[in-house]
């Protein structure tokens, strides 16, 4: 799945909105599974700060703090969001915008909420190369 690119306009409407709406219940079985989520991976280099967004082939939302970033030619990068955020790992998609043609880890993603609307904007931290477990 390829990350959902939103307008300058949407990702300001999103400092109105805290959060994406959820009922407890949900929330709650979203966290008690949320670890179990995040597959093993052994680092296969050094962090770098930025990845090409035209190389971005899929991403892959485990938790509220982590993205695999998976890359043409099958290279994945794993990047820990420095915080958690709230509703990624719920809702599994979030957007971003960048003039560079790179996704840096002093960008943001945006969470994308059903139905439709912006949710939480978070920063991203270094985007670590990994290889996963079973692969």
């Amino acid at each position: 799945m390829r990350p959902i690119l939103i307008a300058p306009a949407a990702i300001a409407a999103s400092a109105a909105l805290a959060a994406c709406a959820t009922t407890p219940e949900e929330r709650s079985a979203y966290e008690a599974s949320e670890a179990a989520k995040v597959p093993a991976a052994t680092p296969t280099g050094e962090a770098v700060s930025c990845i090409q967004t035209n190389r971005i082939r899929e991403t892959r939302v485990h938790g509220d703090s982590v993205i695999d970033f998976v890359m043409d030619g099958g290279r994945v990068y794993r990047n820990r969001l420095p915080n958690r955020c709230s509703g990624l790992g719920f809702e599994e998609r979030f957007g971003y915008e960048t003039h560079i043609g790179q996704l840096c880890s002093t960008d943001t993603i945006t969470v994308l909420c059903s139905p439709p609307q912006p949710g939480p904007t978070c920063g991203l931290g270094e985007f670590q190369p990994v290889e996963l477990a079973g692969d």
